[in-house]
């Protein structure tokens, strides 16, 4: 996977440059309109074969209630109005750019999970930690309303361990198997164009 190497540190370079000012303007937002806590939210998450490392993301929940959960639901009401609309747009997820640049993330890739999630994986579905995490990639495509629907259910916590979380393993597995550097093209437009696209049989 040379080309995605290098495809990942060239881009995420230019994207940190060129998105400096939107970077700058957002952390000054944070700033006036959540105060009293970080602009960069730092965590734990699960990295490539199991080695853990820190993602960095604009905060978008008050800092009171950080960390408490690891499934994207709205019931603790923890997510501010400027939260919200970070998260819509994906906003808050621009320092990650930093984690591609570094190295512990790619553009494209599983979603990093917090540790715990990963020791639950048994057999042949530990293949995914051989993936760098990744920014976009056809789970986050696929549950792109991932909090509306958690939102919609009696329990979030159980529906995520038994519906979502396998079925995204599925297609992480599939993304290792069936590597495309043109279908991670694809997948960055996509996410950020807000379209859907064909993958594993499925519309995602």
């Amino acid at each position: 996977m040379t080309v995605k190497i290098i495809f990942d540190t060239i881009f995420s370079l230019l994207g940190l440059i060129s998105l400096s000012p939107v970077m700058l303007a957002v952390a000054i937002l944070i700033r006036i309109k959540m105060p009293g806590g970080p602009v960069i939210f730092k965590q734990k998450r699960v990295g490539q074969y199991g080695k853990l490392f820190t993602v960095y993301k604009f905060r978008s929940m008050k800092v009171a209630g950080e960390g408490i959960t690891s499934i994207a639901s709205k019931e603790e009401n923890r997510i501010t109005p400027l939260g919200k609309k970070l998260r819509r747009y994906k906003l808050d997820e621009l320092p990650e750019l930093w984690n591609v640049l570094k190295g512990d993330m790619s553009f494209v890739g599983p979603r990093p999970d917090v540790p715990g999630y990963a020791d639950k994986l048994k057999g042949k579905d530990r293949d995914i930690l051989k993936l760098k995490p990744g920014i976009t990639g056809p789970a986050s495509l696929k549950y792109r309303q991932e909090e509306d629907l958690l939102n919609s259910v009696e329990n979030p916590q159980e529906y995520n361990d038994k519906i979502i979380y396998p079925d995204k393993v599925r297609l992480n597995l599939y993304y290792l198997e069936h590597y495309s550097f043109f279908k991670d093209i694809e997948m960055i437009m996509c996410t950020v164009l807000g379209r859907k696209m064909r993958y594993a049989g499925e519309e995602i």
